[in-house]
């Protein structure tokens, strides 16, 4: 005869199990907080440890993807609060910590970061900065995952009615930033893999006249070296001085021995940088027009967000200044 603590233990090894099967979802909400792999693996790891504590103090949870959901976008907005002020003061453009999927390795990266909605690229990162926490979390909410008004309302503590008016004010204030595009499909992923393969293959042969063909008149290069790597210091825009800085960023990339491994980035064409020791130099995503062309270019150097994929080269880190001798 089963004793009660065995039917106890029972259901606790299967409640541990469904509450693993909602991480991936967890991790995609708490990225799309923060734009940080580090801060997103902790606030779910917070999670986590809300439910166990709860748990032993004797709370029964019905519901235990709301439950798990709500706790995790309550983190995102607490954390995201103290977050804004130390942006302020980041040196450079930010951009998001990028999350790569290499499709000859698919078992390199965690399910959490591999299953990441493609919907959470760069660009829609960068734009949701605009937005409070409390507008980024009902906005992503609706327009990333879907969720019904009634389902928000319950996972931020507002009210129905208040979330519509939030979103509203959300979307008011996103107007003016550049429209995301949607998805692709499976077929146009894989073309935009090809594309992507020719552009990097004419930047490291310094062949500016296909650069040039495959460049939106208005595309842009957005780089972040948070301060401590080599970057441009803010957008770069119009087709041809992005050419000659894409071109000349890749070929002192080559000269070092170093190699750009394919890979999805954020759910778009990318690369990854190694140099000749295997070491992680930066991460390129590129977002296409319908017809295309790159529209934006996304470069990520700061070794501070290059941590999660291995270790990270010197190559391409500024030197500190001296201090000044009097």
């Amino acid at each position: 005869m089963t004793g009660s603590a065995d039917v106890a233990n029972a259901a606790d090894v299967s409640n541990a199990a469904e509450a693993a099967g909602y991480r991936p979802l967890l991790f995609s909400i708490a990225y799309g907080m923060t734009g940080s792999v580090g801060d997103a693996e902790d606030l779910v790891q917070d999670t986590f440890l809300n439910l166990t504590r709860a748990q032993q103090a004797g709370t029964t949870v019905t519901n235990l993807k709301a439950y798990l959901t709500t706790s995790v976008t309550r983190l995102g907005i607490n954390h995201l609060s103290s977050a804004r002020a130390r942006r302020e003061t980041y040196a450079g453009e930010w951009l998001p910590e990028p999350v790569v999927a290499f499709a000859e390795r698919p078992g390199d990266a965690p399910a959490e970061h591999a299953e990441l909605a493609d919907c959470l690229s760069m660009a829609f990162l960068v734009m949701l900065e605009a937005l409070s926490p409390v507008e980024r979390a009902v906005f992503l909410l609706r327009e990333a995952f879907g969720y019904g008004y009634p389902e928000i309302a319950q996972l931020t503590g507002k009210s129905e009615a208040n979330c519509r008016q939030i979103l509203t004010r959300a979307r008011k204030h996103l107007a003016a930033c550049a429209t995301e595009a949607p998805t692709p499909p499976p077929a146009q992923r894989a073309q935009g893999d090809e594309l992507a393969r020719r552009f990097f293959e004419a930047a490291a042969g310094g062949d500016l006249d296909e650069l040039l063909r495959m460049l939106a008149p208005d595309v842009v290069l957005h780089g972040d070296g948070g301060g401590k790597a080599r970057a441009i210091g803010r957008p770069v825009t119009t087709s041809l001085p992005v050419a000659k800085l894409i071109a000349k960023a890749v070929h002192r990339i080559t000269e070092l021995g170093a190699r750009l491994v394919p890979a999805r980035v954020n759910g778009r064409p990318g690369v990854v940088a190694y140099d000749a020791e295997g070491r992680v130099l930066n991460v390129l995503a590129l977002d296409f027009t319908e017809n295309g062309t790159v529209r934006e270019i996304h470069a990520v150097a700061n070794p501070d967000k290059l941590g999660h994929l291995g270790p990270v080269s010197h190559h391409g880190l500024r030197t500190p200044r001296k201090p000044r001798t009097r």
